[in-house]
């Protein structure tokens, strides 16, 4: 096992005079996958015809099919884009076609934001509802998850998007039980893993999802720029990418590999990725991460004075933690915490509002320790002291 920590840390370009713990906003790529990026860029303005027709597509193959290995995924059902985003923007704009007016488009109220606006444009163009079922936070067990989910189901659901992990709550979602909830009624759902990818030990065939999307360049280490979409294979044909190019009605796969000219070196790049992981250990990084999150977040809620917003089995390598206090601050007020934390006291975290209180979530990552939580917690205290 790696001797994780600060002495890891060297194996990324981290600025030394910050506390990072915010890996969970955009990931943090290290040096070995940034110089493999930089080899496949090199290749390609060497010969940039033959890399785009020939090296490209050869490579994009490697790195599907060993990120379909890490996935439980066969090669032939999953396709990269570019975020999360792009995944479901994908899936959503082309079952529109399929929605009419009355129909509900499902999800929860700790659905990511731009989940959000994508099912009420879906819904502005097609004249569905988006439903939002409220899940409590701070949130007792797991089971609440499941029991609104299943209560909010109707029979005009038509599709339904769910979080893995939630993104400004950190909550770890019971996926294995939501899932079947829609498939027993023949409804589709996408899962939306953005924070799921390396963080959890996930699983295509074993959940049965109808869509799956997740972030390679948060938990997995890959360059800005790289995830994937997960499509059962009854679904595929009536799949596009949201750029509609040559490749147009010739197969899945082709349509998404090609949708107009870019730069695919973060797609390569996912090979190095999962070889920086298979070496540093995907089952130690997972449990230092998870540790981690527990021991911190028991430190800081004990010095802060404040209570825990989710149970253990809800956690994964973040948590999110009240301020002391809980202050009811606005966006504004939010804002200028995050800049003075990051300004005066060297920490990057996100400072959020949930509900009408204000939050701030930790990532733990395998370049992290206690020391940093520890600077937090003194910086907390000084400002609200």
């Amino acid at each position: 096992m790696h001797n994780f920590g600060k002495e890891i840390r060297k194996r990324w370009l981290l600025d030394d005079d910050v506390v990072f713990m915010n890996h969970g906003s955009f990931g943090a790529c290290p040096r070995d996958v940034l110089v493999a990026q930089s080899e496949w860029r090199t290749k390609m303005e060497q010969q940039l015809v033959k890399f785009m027709t020939v090296d490209a597509p050869i490579g994009l193959k490697d790195s599907l099919t060993k990120l379909g290995a890490f996935v439980g995924a066969k090669e032939q059902d999953i396709v990269f884009v570019e975020n999360a985003t792009s995944g479901v923007n994908a899936v959503v704009r082309s079952l529109m076609p399929t929605f009419k007016p009355g129909d509900e488009l499902f999800t929860t109220t700790h659905v990511y934001g731009a989940m959000r606006k994508t099912l009420h444009y879906a819904a502005d163009v097609t004249g569905a509802k988006v439903v939002e079922r409220t899940i409590p936070f701070p949130i007792q067990s797991a089971d609440q998850v499941v029991e609104a989910v299943k209560s909010g189901i109707t029979d005009k659901t038509k599709f339904a998007i769910i979080d893995h992990i939630t993104s400004p709550s950190a909550l770890v979602y019971p996926i294995e039980r939501i899932i079947p909830l829609f498939k027993e009624r023949g409804i589709p759902v996408m899962i939306d893993g953005a924070h799921a990818l390396g963080m959890l030990d996930i699983n295509m065939e074993k959940y049965g999802a109808d869509f799956y999307t997740g972030n390679c360049h948060k938990w997995l280490y890959a360059p800005k720029g790289s995830a994937f979409l997960y499509v059962d294979p009854k679904h595929q044909k009536s799949i596009h990418p949201t750029n509609i190019s040559h490749n147009y009605l010739t197969s899945f796969k082709s349509e998404f590999d090609w949708a107009g000219t870019h730069d695919p070196t973060a797609w390569l790049s996912v090979s190095a990725a999962l070889a920086f992981i298979k070496e540093i250990g995907a089952n130690e990084m997972r449990a230092y991460g998870h540790n981690l999150a527990l021991e911190a977040r028991k430190m800081l809620a004990k010095s802060w004075g404040t209570n825990f917003v989710a149970p253990e089995d809800m956690i994964g390598m973040l948590a999110t933690l009240e301020l002391p206090g809980n202050p009811k601050d606005t966006d504004k007020h939010t804002a200028t915490l995050h800049d003075r934390l990051r300004d005066e006291f060297h920490c990057e975290l996100p400072v959020i509002v949930l509900g009408d209180h204000t939050y701030v979530r930790i990532s733990c990552q395998v370049y992290n320790d206690m020391s940093d939580y520890h600077r937090l917690d003194a910086a907390v205290k000084k400002i609200y002291s």
